[in-house]
C-alpha cells in the first residue's frame, strides 16, 4: 500500500460560500471582464460588476417566486452564458443547484428533479420544455419551470423587481461551507444516477487548490478560458467556478461542432477538453494535409514534435540537429495548429480518459501542453493533476494540494481531502460503502511513483478476466485503438472466453474522406464497407496499434466493425462519452458471438 500527499495550497474560508465570489470581484475588480458573452454573434465582455448585477437581479426572480434557502432548482441547458449566471443566481437566493444534462431523457430528468426534489427548473429549449413537462404530473414538488429561449430570466429579473439587494446579500451568505452547493447525479454507466453532494467545500477547495497550482494559467486580466463542455458535468463546474474564482475571462460554446471558429474567435489561452477533443484535431491535421499531398511532411513533423518533446525530459535535453528540425516544422505545421486552436493558447487540461503518450508528447512537441488529470463526479473533477512546471505525459499527475491518493492492496485508487462529495442524496447504504474507513473508494485501478504522480490502468468493474484466467483491463488497449481517425469507438470484450476480442465503430467523420482516397464508392457508409478488405486492414493497423501496448494475452485476436456508432442518443454512451459497457453487451450479443463462432 502506498499513498502521497501534497500540502493545501488554499484554505477553504470557514463561513464562506461560493457567492463571495461574485461579491469580492465586484469589489476588487469592477471593470475586469469576467466573462465573454456571445450576442448577435459577437463575443461581447461581461464586467465583474455588471455579472454581480446580473446575478443579483435572476436571484430576486427565484426569492419572489417563492425558493426558499435548502429548496433544490434544476438546470436543464447547454453550454452558454446564462448557465453560469443561474448557478450563481440559485447560489444567492441560498438554494442548490440540480444540474440535468440537456441530452437527458424524459425518464431520466423525471428521476433527477423527483430523487432531488426539486420545486423548480430552468430549462433552455422547447424540447426541454416539452420533456419536463411530460413527467410533471410525477413530481408534485415542481411549482415553477421557466424556460431560457422564451425569455425565462428576463422573466424572472421582472417577478423579482421589488426585491431588495440586501434580500438577496442575506439569503446569499446564508450557506456555509458545508452546506450543499449542487447536486451532481453520475452518469449512470450503471443502474440509476447517483446524486453526489458536493458542498462549497467542495468547490472551495478543489478550485482554490487548482487555481493556486496553476497559477500561471490563470493570470487576471490576460488568460482566458472557453468552455465547451456540458456545465452539468462536473469537469464543466470546475472550470466555471476555477474561472470566475481566479477570475480569468470565461466564454460559452454550446455547440462543439463550430468549435474550431468559435476558438478562432474567442482566442483562449486555456483549453478544457476530454481526450476525443484532442484526438479529432491531430487527425483532421492529419487528414487535411494528406489530402492537400502533404501527408509526408504532416508525419515527419509530427514525429519531430514527439521526439522534441521527450527529448525534453532528458538530462542533455533535445539535440541541435532536433532543434533546427523542429524550427522549420514550427513554421510549416506547428503554428497552423495553434491557429486552430485559437493561436492564444499554450495550455490544456485534458480529463475523463487516457490521452495517450504519443498524443500527450505530440502536443507539447508543437508547443501547447495538455496536462492530464483525474478526477470523479465524487471528487468534485479533478483529484490529480499534472502541474504546468513539472508535467510527466503518460500519467494524470499528482493529488490535488490538500489532498491524499492511496493505493490499496489490490490496486484500488482511495481518496481523502476536503474536495470530496459529503453523501449520495437519499442514498445511505451506497455512501456507507463508497466512504468506507473514511476513504473515498474509486472503484479504478492505479500506481503511484516515487514522485506521487498517479497512472490510472484500470476500473475494477471492466476488469475482463479470460477463460486462461489473465486479468485484462480494457482502457489500456481501447485508448490505442480509438487514436486512429477512422475509430469512433473501441470496446474490449473477452470475459470467460478463451481470448480477447473487440467490437469497434467506425468514425462517420472521417469515413467519407477516407472512401474517396481508397477509390470506394460516394456515399459509402460503415454498413457497405463493413467486410471492405482495405477497411479491415485499416481497423487491423489500428488494432496492431493498440496490441503493441500490452502483452499477448491480453491482445485483440479478432474483432468486429459495427454498422452503427455508439452514441448518448442510441444510449451506448453516457453524457460524458463513457462507454455503458453492459448495454453495449446487451445490445451487441450476436456480434460478440460472432467474434468467437467457428
Amino acid at each position: 500500500m502506498r499513498e502521497f500527499s501534497l500540502p493545501a495550497l488554499y484554505e477553504v474560508p470557514a463561513d464562506g460560500n461560493l457567492t463571495d465570489i461574485v461579491r469580492r470581484n465586484a469589489a476588487q475588480h469592477p471593470e475586469v471582464a469576467v466573462i465573454g458573452r456571445k450576442v448577435d454573434g459577437n463575443w461581447q465582455d461581461v464586467t465583474a460588476k455588471a455579472f454581480l448585477a446580473d446575478v443579483r437581479a435572476t436571484a430576486k426572480g427565484l426569492i419572489a417566486a417563492g425558493v426558499r434557502p435548502g429548496d433544490r432548482v434544476g438546470l436543464m441547458s447547454r453550454t452558454r452564458y446564462e448557465w453560469t449566471l443561474l448557478d450563481f443566481a440559485i447560489w444567492s437566493a441560498g438554494a442548490v443547484t440540480v444540474p440535468v444534462y440537456e441530452t437527458s431523457s424524459a425518464e431520466q430528468i423525471q428521476w433527477i428533479l423527483g430523487d432531488s426534489g426539486a420545486v423548480a427548473c430552468v430549462v433552455e429549449l422547447d424540447a426541454h420544455a416539452a420533456a419536463v413537462e411530460s413527467v410533471r404530473e410525477r413530481l408534485p414538488a415542481l411549482a415553477h419551470v421557466w424556460q431560457i429561449d422564451k425569455g425565462g430570466v428576463d422573466d424572472l429579473q421582472r417577478t423579482g423587481a421589488d426585491v431588495s439587494d440586501e434580500t438577496v446579500d442575506e439569503r446569499g451568505a446564508a450557506a456555509k461551507a458545508d452546506d450543499p452547493a449542487t447536486i451532481v447525479y453520475t452518469s449512470g454507466t450503471t443502474g440509476r444516477p447517483k446524486g453526489c453532494v458536493l458542498t462549497h467545500r467542495s468547490f472551495f477547495a478543489e478550485c482554490g487548490n487548482v487555481v493556486e497550482r496553476l497559477k500561471p494559467l490563470f493570470r487576471t486580466g490576460e488568460c482566458s478560458v472557453l468552455l465547451f463542455l456540458p456545465v452539468a458535468h462536473v469537469f464543466g463546474r470546475l472550470v466555471e467556478v476555477a474561472a470566475l474564482m481566479a477570475p480569468i475571462k470565461l466564454g460559452h460554446a454550446p455547440d462543439i461542432k463550430h468549435l474550431t471558429d468559435e476558438l478562432a474567435a474567442f482566442k483562449p489561452t486555456l483549453i478544457l477538453g476530454v481526450p476525443r477533443v484532442f484526438e479529432k484535431v491531430y487527425n483532421a491535421a492529419r487528414a487535411k494535409a494528406q489530402a492537400d499531398g502533404k501527408g509526408k511532411i504532416f508525419d515527419k513533423a509530427a514525429d519531430t514534435a514527439i521526439a522534441y518533446s521527450r527529448a525534453l525530459d532528458t538530462p542533455s535535453g533535445p539535440s541541435l540537429g532536433l532543434r533546427i528540425k523542429f524550427k522549420i516544422f514550427d513554421k510549416l505545421v506547428y503554428s497552423k495548429l495553434r491557429a486552430v486552436l485559437g493561436g492564444r493558447g499554450e495550455y490544456a487540461i485534458s480529463g475523463g480518459a487516457p490521452l495517450g503518450e504519443r498524443l500527450g508528447h505530440f502536443f507539447r512537441g508543437i508547443g501547447f501542453t495538455v496536462l492530464e488529470g483525474y478526477g470523479l463526479t465524487e471528487s468534485c473533477a479533478a483529484t490529480a493533476f499534472n502541474p504546468w512546471d513539472r508535467q510527466k505525459i503518460g500519467t494524470v499527475g499528482q493529488p490535488l494540494p490538500g489532498s491524499v491518493v492511496r493505493i490499496a492492496d489490490d490496486g484500488e485508487v482511495l481518496l481523502h481531502g476536503e474536495h470530496l462529495f459529503s453523501r449520495y442524496w437519499n442514498n445511505e447504504g451506497a455512501t456507507e460503502e463508497a466512504l468506507a474507513d473514511g476513504w473515498f473508494h474509486t472503484g479504478d485501478i492505479g500506481t503511484l511513483d516515487e514522485d506521487g504522480y498517479l497512472r490510472i490502468t484500470g476500473r475494477k468493474k471492466e476488469i475482463i478476466v479470460t477463460a486462461g484466467g489473465k486479468n485484462v483491463a480494457p482502457a489500456v488497449i481501447e485508448d490505442r485503438i480509438r487514436a486512429h481517425a477512422l475509430v469512433a469507438e473501441c470496446m474490449v470484450v473477452g470475459d470467460g472466453r478463451p481470448f480477447v476480442g473487440a467490437l469497434v465503430t467506425v468514425d462517420d467523420e472521417f469515413l467519407g474522406r477516407w472512401a474517396a482516397e481508397h477509390g470506394k464508392p460516394a456515399g459509402s457508409t460503415a454498413a457497405s464497407l463493413r467486410d471492405d478488405a482495405d477497411l479491415l486492414a485499416a481497423i487491423q493497423s489500428a488494432v496492431d496499434d493498440g496490441n503493441a501496448a500490452v502483452s499477448k494475452a491480453e491482445s485483440v485476436r479478432k474483432f468486429r466493425v459495427l454498422t452503427a456508432q455508439f452514441t448518448e442518443e442510441s444510449g451506448h454512451l453516457t453524457p460524458s462519452l463513457k462507454l455503458k459497457r453492459n448495454v453495449v453487451a446487451k445490445d451487441y450479443a450476436d456480434e460478440i458471438e460472432a467474434i468467437y463462432r467457428g
